[in-house]
């Protein structure tokens, strides 16, 4: 067994391995160990510790991917929803679709027996504000929301760096190769925008005969590179892991135009070998790695591309 998932994971990574430890299925105990995350408020990226769109509504995303089948699930833009893995497992399973977004997603949550939860702390209701009212005329201010939002999305750009998810990815004892993710988006995002989380191909991807893929960090780039499928379609080809991921990496290098920033790339192939790679974050990027034969997980930094 094999389980990787980005530094983020921490609230919820043990339990999983506990849950994989006792023979559940590997997406089961991923999508658990993700709910765990998204109700850590510590964890300022995903669930109810992220932040808000630019309107001050906090839209989840998530997806999970089964790799035996390669179904998948996936929801976006959702409201009042904190266990969003969740939820996008209970699309996989019940649904003929692959993914809902927006209040459709929450009918959906509804309809399956979810809370209405309240996913925006106080204080980070009280950051988004003071934070956003910096940037607008004192008329702006007294006509909010009714306002344009795309001057002010260019000027605010993300202002506390905040792109990341918490992504996930098992293989497990039946041979399956699987992944999981999870995000509150952008922080200060316009309304409605999706990253590549809850994208398949994109954010995430999955086919046990090969290995899987996942990301962080600029969704935007990964969208238009589609940096998961690209990684696990080389591996069909006759890539290496390493060299699925170079391929990837170049694509990435070789995009012009529109927002760039950094992008992390966790993978595993269908031999046990996995790689996290950096392409051009800042700071020290470290995952969590945890191996059957391993008595504990650990943390480890990933590789810089």
């Amino acid at each position: 067994m094999l389980l990787v998932a980005n530094a983020e994971a921490w609230p919820g990574f043990p339990t999983t391995v506990e849950m994989l430890k006792a023979g559940t299925d590997s997406l089961t105990a991923m999508v658990e160990g993700i709910t765990k995350v998204e109700a850590e408020p510590r964890v300022r990226s995903v669930g109810y510790g992220g932040w808000p769109n630019m309107l001050g509504v906090m839209e989840c995303d998530a997806g999970v991917m089964d790799g035996n089948t390669r179904q998948i699930g996936a929801v976006g833009a959702v409201p009042n929803t904190l266990p969003v893995a969740k939820l996008a497992h209970e699309v996989m399973k019940k649904l003929p679709h692959v993914m809902l977004t927006g209040e459709g997603a929450r009918r959906f949550a509804t309809e399956t027996g979810f809370s209405v939860d309240d996913v925006l702390m106080a204080d980070s209701k009280r950051v988004w504000w003071e934070r956003l009212v910096k940037e607008m005329t004192p008329e702006q201010a007294a006509a909010f929301p009714d306002t344009p939002l795309a001057p002010l999305l260019k000027t605010i750009t993300d202002p506390e760096r905040v792109r990341d998810t918490t992504v996930w990815l098992s293989a497990d004892t039946a041979q399956g190769i699987h992944a999981a993710t999870s995000t509150s988006g952008w922080a200060w995002k316009y309304p409605g925008r999706l990253g590549d989380s809850p994208i398949p191909g994109a954010g995430f991807y999955a086919d046990s005969r090969y290995g899987a893929a996942a990301c962080t960090h600029t969704g935007e780039m990964t969208i238009r590179c589609a940096t998961s499928r690209t990684i696990v379609l080389a591996m069909k080809l006759g890539y290496s892991l390493g060299d699925a991921i170079k391929l990837a990496v170049d694509e990435l290098n070789e995009l012009t135009g529109g927002f760039l920033g950094g992008v992390v790339i966790h993978a595993l192939d269908a031999r046990g070998n996995h790689e996290v790679v950096n392409f051009q974050c800042e700071g020290e990027i470290r995952y969590w790695l945890w191996e059957s034969s391993m008595p504990e997980p650990e943390l480890r930094p990933a590789r810089t591309a």
